[in-house]
């Protein structure tokens, strides 16, 4: 029986997805659990690249988990302690302090919330897809080269811990998908390492665990301008990389899942996120790709259960099941980001019939992209000069696109000249050639129906023009103009030169 307030305001309460069906809960509580068994070793490094105790790193994951399970844009999406944001913040905790880096996350999750409002997330659209496939490219690689630290100088045990850590989930989603086979092979190899008595690397290695739950609180910094001189730049390069690497994510997942996420919503809940992380005194963080593959790749899931199971069975396991935790080998988790890699990798974008069919531009943009990612370890500049590129190559090719073909009236009075393509600062720096100013009749037609004005640099090529004409004593009449084109034409036409 419905509520009065349901029953008059028309309104029907939906069941959560997650709800829908046994199976979909029984994949986003596996799912969860999966992720959070792996997101202890990555939150633990992370938290030794920014210079922090490995806690403060396993803090961020479970806060920025939960809270963007409720406030972000894209379901399933995993959001943690990050590479990428260590490395920004890292040397602001080496000059100043753990104080100062706390107070940055929660300026940087300010700055975040800022840009998302402002639209922040449409900038997405200009991403091309050549970039997408390099972005995915070099995340499977970085993901893999990332393992490699942990398949060197190791004990013996490790390879073959690996290799079966691998055909196991290779062979076990054959048997029955119902437990995610990632699962599988961290409790078997597990099981194996402790009963054998292996003495390999555990995750117990990296770093103590925390015994007890985050509380909240203030930064402890003066709140005076000179702390905010100080933290500002280091929170606005945090709050980009953050976005950056979020919303690629989400567009991915976009992609992976056929559905579509809220961009804006997604920006303004990192924000959120990055807030209540660092009141609980985390180290922030932003979307995880390689987690996230593993939720939704790998492990299926769909929701936003899975998200923030991956939170909560991360301080359970921290906390109640510490020593347990600590006996999981790393091999089987590296064994996980392996397959995770692979998995992520477009292969068909580097199959020779795919790269003869391709455009060389949009070649040479993927493997630029790729290149200044593994180069810089940094996936937001890799995007951005893979962007930049692509625009160039863009500008470049439909610079010569603009076209003037000249018609001259039988009495030969008259010449038409019929221009064709688009105008913009890259293709009217030609435009000014194409015409036979000497040997042209007095009476000059510029017929612009064909194309259309894009800036300034346009019209000042169309007053060159006019003014080379001038110059021989020979008028020029435009005609065509669409609307916008005229506006834009009638607003600047004689004003761009102190010479009108």
């Amino acid at each position: 029986m419905s509520s009065p307030l349901t029953a008059a305001s028309g309104l029907r309460m939906s069941k959560p997805d997650w709800l829908a069906s046994p199976k979909v809960f029984r994949t986003e509580v596996l799912a969860g659990l999966v992720v959070a068994l792996a997101l202890i070793p990555e939150a633990i490094s992370f938290s030794i690249i920014a210079g922090v105790d490995p806690a403060i790193g396993l803090y961020a994951a479970c806060t920025m988990a939960v809270v963007i399970s409720f406030v972000g844009g894209r379901k399933a999406m995993i959001s943690a302690a990050t590479g990428a944001v260590a490395l920004v913040i890292a040397p602001l905790n080496h000059e100043h302090g753990l104080s100062y880096l706390i107070a940055a996350v929660v300026l940087a999750g300010v700055f975040q919330i800022a840009l998302g409002a402002l639209g922040v997330a449409k900038l997405m659209r200009f991403v091309p897809r050549s970039v997408m496939v390099g972005f995915v490219n070099a995340l499977a690689i970085m993901i893999f080269m990332a393992q490699v630290p942990e398949m060197h100088d190791v004990p013996w045990p490790v390879y073959p811990l690996i290799v079966g850590g691998l055909a196991m989930m290779f062979l076990f989603p054959k048997i029955t998908k119902v437990i995610p086979a990632p699962l599988v092979s961290i409790v078997i190899l597990t099981v194996i390492t402790v009963a054998a008595g292996l003495a390999v690397p555990t995750v117990g290695d990296k770093g103590e665990l925390p015994s007890s739950l985050p509380t909240p609180g203030l930064p402890d910094v003066p709140f005076t301008f000179e702390t905010l001189k100080i933290i500002a730049p280091y929170a606005l390069a945090m709050a980009l990389v953050g976005l950056m690497e979020s919303l690629m994510t989400a567009k991915l997942v976009d992609d992976i899942t056929d559905t579509h996420s809220n961009k804006t919503r997604e920006s303004i809940g990192q924000g959120i996120a990055n807030i209540v992380t660092g009141f609980f005194g985390g180290m922030g963080g932003c979307a995880m790709i390689g987690q996230t593959m593993i939720n939704v790749k790998v492990s299926g899931a769909r929701t936003r259960l899975s998200t923030f199971l991956a939170g909560a069975f991360l301080m359970v396991l921290c906390i109640a099941l510490g020593p347990v935790v600590s006996d999981i080998p790393m091999a089987a988790l590296v064994a996980v980001m392996v397959l995770v890699a692979v998995g992520t990798f477009d292969w068909h974008s580097i199959q020779p019939k795919t790269l003869r069919r391709m455009p060389l531009g949009e070649t040479l943009v993927m493997v630029i992209t790729v290149a200044v990612v593994v180069s810089t370890d940094n996936l937001a500049i890799g995007v951005v000069v893979g962007s930049i590129t692509a625009m160039v190559i863009f500008a470049k090719r439909v610079a010569h696109l603009a076209n003037v073909s000249g018609v001259l009236d039988p009495d030969g009075k008259q010449v038409v000249y019929a221009v064709t393509g688009e105008l913009f600062f890259a293709s009217s720096n030609d435009l000014v050639t194409q015409f036979n100013y000497k040997d042209d009749p007095d009476d000059v037609v510029i017929d612009l129906s064909g194309t259309h004005i894009w800036d300034a640099s346009s019209v000042a090529a169309l007053d060159a023009i006019e003014t080379k004409y001038a110059e021989h004593g020979k008028k020029v009449t435009i005609v065509g103009l669409n609307e916008p084109s005229a506006d834009m034409h009638g607003r600047l036409a004689g004003q761009l030169t102190g010479g009108h």
